[in-house]
């Protein structure tokens, strides 16, 4: 099965992403948005894994939030990857950076590796993809809202858990099913 860890939102942060949505989606052409539920902050990817690494992972888990405790997560400003170019790929809500996010998952991130999933080859860049470009081409239009919007306050939620989802692949776009939710300390 295909799964990730990731932060889900609280449901008034995803109805904020969508309204930020509705009014980013008249300036873009050939986006394929992402869907309200599935707004996430994935913190490691694992790709194809098995059952048994599947509850290994589950184990894992309980343990690395065991150790942390429950933090805010800030959304504000929006852009694109790759940034500086009007060739958008990847249309992106930012978060601030939180120090307790980033020790979470470099926590996940190494513990996973002993564990035999390679690690990352970027830094870790939180943001929520809210949107990529079937084929990047120039988007003057969405790429200078972005710009305009890059402090753009979206709000705030209370971090208190993480959770290990299974992502299944359909041709309407992705579902995401929840496998485990690990509570922080």
């Amino acid at each position: 099965m295909r799964a990730f860890i990731a932060i889900d939102l609280a449901p008034e942060m995803k109805d904020k992403l969508a309204a930020l949505v509705n009014h980013l989606k008249p300036l873009g052409k050939n986006i394929k948005w992402t869907a309200r539920e599935n707004y996430h902050l994935t913190l490691k990817f694992l790709g194809e894994i098995s059952e048994s690494e599947m509850e290994d992972i589950k184990k894992l888990l309980n343990e690395i939030t065991g150790r942390h405790q429950s933090f805010k997560l800030r959304l504000k400003g929006t852009g694109s990857f790759p940034s500086g170019s009007n060739r958008v790929r990847i249309i992106w809500a930012g978060l601030e950076e939180v120090e307790e996010l980033l020790t979470l998952q470099q926590e996940i991130e190494i513990e996973l590796e002993k564990k035999g999933f390679p690690r990352e080859n970027r830094p870790f860049s939180p943001h929520l993809t809210i949107g990529r470009a079937k084929h990047p081409e120039k988007q003057e239009r969405l790429a200078s809202e972005l710009s305009k919007n890059n402090q753009l306050e979206l709000g705030s939620m209370e971090v208190r858990e993480i959770i290990f989802f299974q992502s299944i692949l359909h041709p309407e776009g992705p579902e995401y099913r929840v496998l485990s939710c690990h509570p922080l300390s």
